[in-house]
């Protein structure tokens, strides 16, 4: 079975949130979360928020929608607030804050139960295989443009 709608967290109003749970693996010496796991946490969430709304990496990779393209991390800000230990269940949040020609903002947030742990500011560009800077496709644009704010909606 190949379609496990769990698997990948599920779209709300205003973006995606992913629930995970804390492994062993994800923990430094001290049993709390090694600040890198986060990264790993968040890249998950873009992810599969982007599976669910139609954007596929492997279509993007593969040139299905036209020329070969990719996803680059231009950019990502943390902030540390709370610690995470281990068999926590975490939720990341992602949501789209701005979307202009390449390049593609989102908000994330970890949360455990109500309690915000880490946030993250990230830059995205879409770039083909030669590593320049492109435009999705309209048809995809159209699916990421769908999940921005209102205020940056043509509505």
């Amino acid at each position: 079975m190949t379609d496990w709608p769990d698997l990948s967290g599920r779209l709300e109003k205003g973006g995606h949130v992913l629930p995970l749970r804390v492994y062993y693996e994800d923990t430094d010496f001290t049993g709390i979360v090694y600040h890198g796991a986060y990264v790993r946490f968040f890249e998950r969430a873009r992810s599969d928020f982007l599976r669910l709304i139609g954007i596929h990496h492997s279509e993007l990779a593969a040139g299905k929608h036209g020329r070969a393209l990719a996803f680059a991390v231009r950019g990502m800000s943390l902030d540390f607030q709370k610690p995470a230990r281990i068999d926590d269940v975490l939720e990341i949040h992602t949501s789209l804050s701005e979307y202009m020609g390449a390049r593609i903002k989102l908000d994330q947030l970890a949360y455990r139960g109500e309690e915000l742990l880490v946030s993250a500011a990230v830059t995205v560009a879409v770039i083909t295989t030669e590593g320049r800077p492109t435009r999705l496709p309209v048809k995809l644009s159209e699916k990421l443009a769908q999940h921005a704010p209102s205020e940056l909606r043509d509505e």
